[in-house]
């Protein structure tokens, strides 16, 4: 996409029956760089997350703790789900809760249109239910239990007794769509990333499409719907619509607390990208496409599926004890080690494995001492031999010019990269401007050159080369470290505000000419016993 467009990326609403853990911070660092990025490209950006509260899974959950769906909820959003973005350092311009007003009139209002289009219906319904994943499971998700579940059949996914629900339904003619959405995959191969997540969506449709079972009338926490009170809208058809509710969907006079006129918020941001993890591909990827073709709505921009974070092998879970909160990292690390960390360490959209071993010895390695260091010695050499003054850049070498030049070029590769979704990448583009300002400052010595004024102009361009190769990547590593950078930015003088300078232009950046004290950016860990 060109520099200026729209840019709306979306997280998952996330299920609040229970509180965060690194999984959910790793999509929701994933959609924070990428919105951070975009903004920094002049785009018009739009980061959204939330949160999921209707269903079976929160009712039973509020009834085991003697209180009401709704205080369930308002409790684990207030306690866990909105101090994540704080814990994370998110940037999102918007939290969306599936209980908010302005969500369940919108849902409504998009059901009504589906069923004066003639694609919903009434009939009786029979199948194996799994209350964890909050879906009808397909025969392929569906095996034999074993241990105490030996006899019965259990969910693939969850290895829990799946239950068998009857019940007459309303019904979303799904099956009509599957030609269509085939056209889509074919037509617009990137509109499901990695191309491994693609194949994955494109067999299942292939294999034949059933008709989506979209209400429910066993339970009562959820929106109901508009013409019938005894059924609620199934959660995941909710959950899905909250990427238009947030934004606007409805008439031009539908307007709420986020903008007069709903249909002009709409129309700016619609349609998004959505980054989602690979276990909720298909509601992304066949359902919500499908729902609004028939809704006469457009597509998403795309869906990306990403990997699973692995613990000890396993998928990250905290009934199966695997689940790290991720304060556990970020009160002894910090936020910007995080969010490096898992951006960096694992291919995104592959699966990767988490261990606190690697964390410290990247830490360290790559950010205490590649970075940070980096950065306070050349801070700390322009206050010693010029009393803070940034030197001008005087005749330039060789060796200055591919500094200078990696800068132009670490710009462009990594600016690609986010717009593949390749955030490693990104990452390791610019690193490549880190790796080769250490080999430079060793090349270079200018402590050597300091020792006599015949070499001062030479020493006055070695460390205007790092000033300028720093302010690069001050402006290209503050999506990713916002708050090291922010740090870094001040320290050299930077004019403006960080993140309104264009990526594309980083190393044009400005200083306002002399430098100021850096304490380190990345402090040591003092005690290993708190890294696990």
């Amino acid at each position: 996409m060109a520099s200026g467009e729209s840019f709306y990326v979306t997280s998952p609403i996330f299920y609040v029956n229970d509180v965060p853990h690194i999984g959910h911070a790793y999509t929701e660092v994933a959609c924070d760089v990428l919105a951070r990025w975009h903004r920094q490209r002049g785009d018009d950006t739009w980061f959204l997350t939330g949160t999921d509260e209707h269903g079976q899974k929160i009712m039973r959950s509020a009834l085991a703790n003697n209180v009401t769906p709704q205080q369930w909820a308002d409790k684990l959003v207030g306690e866990a789900w909105k101090p994540l973005l704080e814990t994370l350092n998110l940037s999102n311009d918007d939290f969306i809760r599936t209980t908010d007003d302005r969500h369940e009139r919108r849902v409504r209002l998009f059901l009504e249109r589906l069923n004066d289009a003639g694609y919903l219906y009434k009939s009786d319904f029979e199948a194996l239910y799994c209350v964890g994943c909050e879906e009808f499971k397909p025969d392929s998700e569906i095996v034999d239990g074993e241990g105490p579940y030996e006899g019965v059949k259990v969910c693939a996914i969850h290895s829990k007794p799946l239950e068998l629900l009857q019940e007459q339904n309303y019904f979303f003619k799904l099956s009509e769509f599957e030609d269509r959405l085939l056209a889509l995959y074919e037509e617009t191969p990137d509109f499901i990333r990695p191309a491994s997540a693609r194949n994955e969506v494109v067999s299942f449709v292939r294999s034949g499409l059933k008709d989506l079972s979209i209400s429910r009338t066993t339970f009562d926490w959820g929106v109901k719907v508009p013409w019938d009170d005894d059924h609620v809208v199934y959660v995941w058809v909710d959950a899905l619509l909250n990427y238009i509710s947030a934004i606007g969907y409805g008439d031009a006079s539908d307007g709420d607390e986020h903008g007069p006129d709903a249909r002009e918020a709409f129309e700016r941001r619609w349609p998004a990208l959505h980054i989602v993890g690979k276990d909720i591909l298909r509601f992304h990827a066949v359902i919500w496409p499908a729902m609004l073709m028939a809704a006469g709505l457009d597509v998403p921009r795309g869906v990306y599926g990403h990997g699973w974070l692995l613990v000890g092998g396993e998928k990250m879970s905290k009934s199966k004890l695997t689940g790290i909160a991720p304060n556990e990292i970020t009160d002894v690390f910090g936020s910007d080690a995080f969010r490096y960390y898992f951006m960096r360490a694992i291919q995104f959209g592959q699966d990767g494995s988490f261990s606190w071993e690697d964390l410290s010895a990247r830490y360290q390695a790559e950010l205490a001492n590649g970075f940070g260091n980096l950065a306070s010695r050349v801070v700390a050499m322009v206050a010693k031999y010029f009393d803070g003054e940034v030197p001008e850049l005087g005749e330039v070498s060789d060796a200055d010019r591919r500094i200078l030049e990696l800068a132009d070029t670490a710009a462009a590769a990594a600016d690609d990269a986010i717009e593949r979704v390749a955030i490693h990448d990104a990452i390791a583009e610019v690193w490549k401007l880190v790796d080769a300002l250490n080999g430079y400052i060793t090349e270079q010595e200018p402590w050597v050159l300091a020792k006599d004024d015949a070499t001062r102009g030479r020493l006055a361009t070695v460390l205007a080369t790092n000033v300028r190769a720093l302010g690069a990547l001050a402006v290209l590593l503050h999506p990713i470290l916002p708050i090291a950078t922010e740090k870094l930015w001040v320290a050299l003088g930077g004019e403006g505000d960080l993140g309104a300078v264009p990526v594309r232009e980083a190393s044009s950046w400005r200083t306002s000419g002399r430098v100021a004290k850096l304490a380190a950016l990345f402090p040591r860990v003092e005690h290993e016993a708190e890294v696990k």
